[in-house]
């Protein structure tokens, strides 16, 4: 029996309001033998009846599972393409991506993982920003996870050496798996947008941003051993945005800022570094200067 080129998978949970534009996306790319696999959680909305309507074009579970990592490794376990495609139900793929993804993967066989650019989109599709990627660089991934997750694609041989998805993780799973694979194997960056990676008030990115940066922290914790500095500072940060602070306006949330700092310092790393204090003292006397010379030229 021949092998698909590639495989897609999607987790999927109570996302009928996005889930066709993401089945649509991956249907339409018009690639022979393409597999699909959805994992739904056991949705009560509009998406198992939406996912009914394409049953000729692709497979689906639907069932209570362990979570959106679990929900993965089902949908993986399932296929068997030799490229793997990892698309969430309100994410959606380019026109053309997997096309480009299958030529890089063709042309060059020593490749296991390949990624390429994204955008960020909003509940309506439009295109709010690009999201940030940088050329590979596993070191820096320590400190930034500048893949966006639906514009990666790996080979079903770095599951088969590298294991599925931690499914104890809520939040992280990705990037989790990217810095475990990373580690020993080189991502390659092809040109191109491939994704659009969707950005709205409910979901797991934007509404739990303290829980997401606390997994984090943990997570690189145990995986590298260490807590790099800067997922610290976005901890802190973090909690000051879920008070409705302005950035911008920092000093106005500058005790909230140092307490953060250093409660992320004692709980992550057991010590509180006063150089990174005064460096938050810093950012903040700053923020109070910038605000004050404003305040002055509107007078003038």
């Amino acid at each position: 029996m021949t092998r698909p080129p590639i495989s897609v998978v999607t987790p999927s949970f109570n996302q009928g309001r996005f889930i066709e534009r993401t089945l649509r996306s991956v249907l339409d790319q018009g690639v022979p033998g393409l597999e699909y696999f959805v994992a739904d959680g056991g949705s009560n909305d509009e998406t198992v009846a939406i996912l009914r309507r394409f049953e000729d074009r692709l497979r689906f579970v639907s069932g209570r599972d362990g979570g959106q990592a679990a929900a993965v490794n089902t949908a993986i376990a399932a296929t068997s393409g030799e490229v793997i495609g990892w698309l969430n139900s309100d994410d959606v793929y380019a026109p053309g991506a997997l096309a480009a993804v299958l030529a890089y993967f063709d042309a060059h066989p020593e490749t296991d993982v390949v990624y390429g650019d994204a955008q960020h989109i909003d509940a309506d599709d439009a295109v709010i920003e690009p999201y940030y990627t940088e050329d590979w660089d596993f070191a820096r991934l320590a400190d930034v996870c500048y893949l966006c997750q639906p514009a990666v694609f790996f080979r079903r041989r770095v599951v088969e050496r590298f294991g599925p998805l931690d499914a104890d993780l809520r939040y992280c799973m990705d990037y989790e798996y990217w810095l475990r694979v990373g580690a020993e194997v080189p991502f390659v960056r092809i040109p191109g947008v491939l994704a659009g990676s969707r950005l709205y008030e409910t979901n797991k990115t934007l509404g739990d941003r303290v829980p997401v940066h606390v997994e984090i922290a943990r997570m690189t914790k145990r995986r590298l051993g260490r807590v790099p500095e800067r997922w610290i500072w976005n901890y802190a940060y973090a909690v000051v945005d879920a008070r409705g602070a302005d950035r911008a306006r920092i000093h106005r949330h500058g005790l909230t800022l140092l307490l953060a700092l250093a409660w992320g310092y004692l709980r992550f790393t057991g010590r509180v570094p006063l150089r990174e204090l005064r460096r938050a003292f810093w950012s903040i006397k700053d923020s109070w200067r910038r605000a004050r010379a404003a305040r002055e030229g509107a007078r003038a």
